[in-house]
C-alpha cells in the first residue's frame, strides 16, 4: 500500500507519533464527516430563521444556496493549496475560518452579509474536507480505484446532507433556538481545532510551490454568474418575474457578468477555469445527465414540501423523519454502486438506468399518494427510492467525469458540474414549479370547480407530479435504448500527488 504523497507504505506523518497509527485515518475521516455538517444556515429550521430574523422564505433559501455555490468553487485551486501549504496550516486556517464565519453569522441580520458568510464558510468547508480525504485516499483504496473511492466519499457527502437536516431540526426543537445547530457545530470545530493544534505537525512531501497566478477575480465572476441565475429563479415568484424592475435589473446584469467571465477566461494566461475544460464533447452529455438528475430530485422540495406542509400540516419534528429515511437511502445507494462496480462489474449505463428508474418510481408513487388522508409511513418508501437513485446518479456520473476528462481538467470539471448540480437546476426547477403551481391553482378557481383551496393545491400538485412522470418515462426509454461501452474498460491511472506537483511546478517554471 503506497502513500498518496511519497510512494512509501501508507502513513500519515502530519500526525504526531503518539497517536496510534490505526486511529489516524479514522480521525481524519471523522473530521471530514464533521466538516460536511458545517453551514451558516440550515434548511431544516428555515421557518424558525424566517420568524427570528423577519425575512422571507426566498431570503433564507438564497442564503443557503450561496453556501452551496461556495462548495463548488474551490476545486480548481485545491492542489495548488496542497502543494504550497502543509496539512497542518491548511486545516488550522480553514477550520478557524469556518468558526469565524459561523460566529459572525450569529451577530448579524443583514442578508447580504449572511450570503457572503455562507459562501466563504462553505468555501473553507470544501478545502478542509479535501485536505482530510486526500490524505486517507490510499487507506480507503490501496489501488487508487475511484470506483471505490467515490461511493465511499459520497456516503459522507450525501449522508451528511440528511444528517445535518435531521440534527438541525432536532436541536432546534428540543433546545428552543434555531441557533442550537450552529452552537453545536462550533463546539465540534473547536475540538477539531484543538486536536490539529496539539496533535499534528508540519510535514512537506515536496518543496513548496509558489502560490501565484491564481485568478481570484475569475472565481468571483463565475460565482456571480451562478448566483445571479439562482437569485432570478429564487425570487422570481416573489417579484412576479419581469413585472418587477429589480428582477429585470438582475436579469439585465447577468449577460454582462457572463460576458466578463468568459472574456477573462479566454484572455488571461491562468484563468480560474481553463477554456479547454469546456471543450470535451463528453462533458455536455454528463452535464445533461446532471440536469436531469437535479430536475427529478427538485420535486422533493417544490411539490412534496407543499403537499406535506399545506395539506398534511406536518411540523418540523415530523418532517425530520424523512431525513432519517433519506440517510438510509443515500448510504444504500452508494453501497449498491460499490457492489455493482467492483463485484458485478456490469455496465455503468445500466446502473444509470436503474438509478433514474428509482427516481422516476418516486414520482409515480407520489402521484398516487396525493390524498388528504395519507399516513406518514407510506411516504417512507418513495423517499427511500428517491435518495437511493440520487446516490446512484451522483456516484456514477462522477466516475464518468473522472474517466472522460484528463486529470489536469478533472477538478475544473467538478466545478463546471457544480454549476449544474449545486443549486442552479434546483432553483430553476423550483421557480418553474412554483409558477406552474400558482397558475394551476388559479386556473382551478377560474374554472369554478366545486373545490376548496386545499383541494385546489392538492389537484395542482398531483397534476405537476403526473407531468413529471410522463416526461421522466420518455427519458427512461432513451436510457434503456442507450448502449455505450462501459467506462471500466478504459479506467486510467491517477498520478501520485508528488508526480502531479512536479508537473505543475514544471509548467509554472516554463512560463
Amino acid at each position: 500500500m503506497a502513500d498518496p504523497m511519497i510512494g512509501r507504505p501508507f502513513a500519515m506523518p502530519m500526525i504526531k507519533p503518539f497517536i496510534p497509527k490505526a486511529l489516524q485515518p479514522w480521525i481524519y475521516l471523522l473530521f471530514a464527516f464533521v466538516f460536511q455538517l458545517v453551514n451558516v444556515t440550515y434548511m431544516g429550521n428555515m421557518h424558525e430563521m424566517m420568524g427570528e430574523l423577519s425575512i422571507m422564505r426566498e431570503d433564507a433559501t438564497f442564503i443557503f444556496l450561496c453556501g452551496v455555490v461556495g462548495v463548488a468553487m474551490p476545486f480548481p485551486i485545491l492542489f495548488r493549496l496542497k502543494f504550497r501549504f502543509t496539512n497542518r496550516t491548511l486545516l488550522l486556517f480553514s477550520v478557524s475560518g469556518m468558526i469565524v464565519c459561523i460566529l459572525l453569522s450569529l451577530t448579524t441580520q443583514s442578508i447580504p452579509v449572511l450570503c457572503i458568510l455562507s459562501y466563504v464558510c462553505c468555501y473553507f468547508k470544501l478545502m478542509a474536507t479535501f485536505e482530510c480525504l486526500s490524505n486517507v485516499q490510499l487507506w480507503m483504496t490501496p489501488k487508487r480505484d475511484f470506483c471505490i473511492f467515490f461511493p465511499l466519499l459520497y456516503i459522507i457527502v450525501l449522508g451528511d446532507m440528511s444528517v445535518s437536516g435531521w440534527l438541525s431540526q432536532q436541536l432546534s426543537y428540543y433546545c428552543g433556538d434555531y441557533h442550537a445547530m450552529q452552537y453545536f457545530i462550533v463546539t465540534l470545530l473547536l475540538m477539531v481545532l484543538i486536536f490539529i493544534y496539539t496533535c499534528t505537525q508540519h510535514f512537506r512531501f515536496m518543496r513548496p510551490m509558489p502560490f501565484f497566478a491564481i485568478d481570484w477575480l475569475g472565481c468571483v465572476l463565475w460565482s456571480a454568474v451562478i448566483l445571479e441565475i439562482i437569485w432570478l429563479f429564487t425570487y422570481g415568484e416573489y417579484y412576479n418575474w419581469s413585472d418587477s424592475s429589480v428582477w429585470c435589473t438582475v436579469a439585465g446584469a447577468f449577460p454582462f457578468t457572463l460576458f466578463f467571465a468568459l472574456g477573462r477566461m479566454k484572455h488571461i494566461h491562468h484563468p480560474y477555469i481553463d477554456p479547454k475544460a469546456f471543450q470535451y464533447k463528453t462533458l455536455v452529455a454528463i452535464l445533461f445527465f446532471f440536469v436531469i438528475e437535479e430536475w427529478m430530485n427538485s420535486t422533493h422540495n417544490s411539490l412534496e414540501g407543499v403537499f406535506t406542509g399545506s395539506i398534511l400540516h406536518y411540523g418540523m419534528l415530523t418532517s425530520s423523519r424523512f431525513n432519517v429515511v433519506g440517510w438510509i437511502g443515500s448510504i444504500s445507494g452508494c453501497l449498491f454502486c460499490l457492489w455493482w462496480m467492483k463485484m458485478l462489474k456490469f455496465r455503468y449505463t445500466t446502473l444509470l438506468t436503474i438509478g433514474f428508474a428509482l427516481m422516476l418510481g418516486y414520482q409515480i408513487m407520489m402521484y398516487f399518494y396525493i390524498t388528504p388522508e395519507l399516513n406518514i409511513e407510506r411516504l417512507y418508501a418513495p423517499t427511500f427510492l428517491r435518495t437511493f437513485g440520487y446516490a446512484i446518479f451522483f456516484c456514477t456520473l462522477t466516475v464518468y467525469l473522472e474517466e472522460l476528462m484528463p486529470f489536469q481538467h478533472f477538478f475544473m470539471g467538478l466545478t463546471i458540474a457544480g454549476f449544474i448540480r449545486n443549486g442552479v437546476v434546483d432553483s430553476i426547477s423550483g421557480g418553474t414549479y412554483s409558477y406552474l403551481l400558482r397558475y394551476h391553482i388559479a386556473d382551478n378557481f377560474a374554472r369554478v370547480l366545486p373545490i376548496d383551496p386545499s383541494q385546489s393545491i392538492m389537484l395542482s400538485v398531483k397534476y405537476l407530479y403526473g407531468t413529471t412522470c410522463i416526461m421522466g418515462c420518455f427519458f427512461l426509454l432513451l436510457l434503456m435504448l442507450w448502449h455505450v461501452q462501459p467506462v471500466r474498460s478504459t479506467l486510467k491511472h491517477i498520478p501520485y500527488w508528488n508526480k502531479l506537483g512536479q508537473d505543475m511546478r514544471k509548467e509554472l517554471e516554463s512560463e
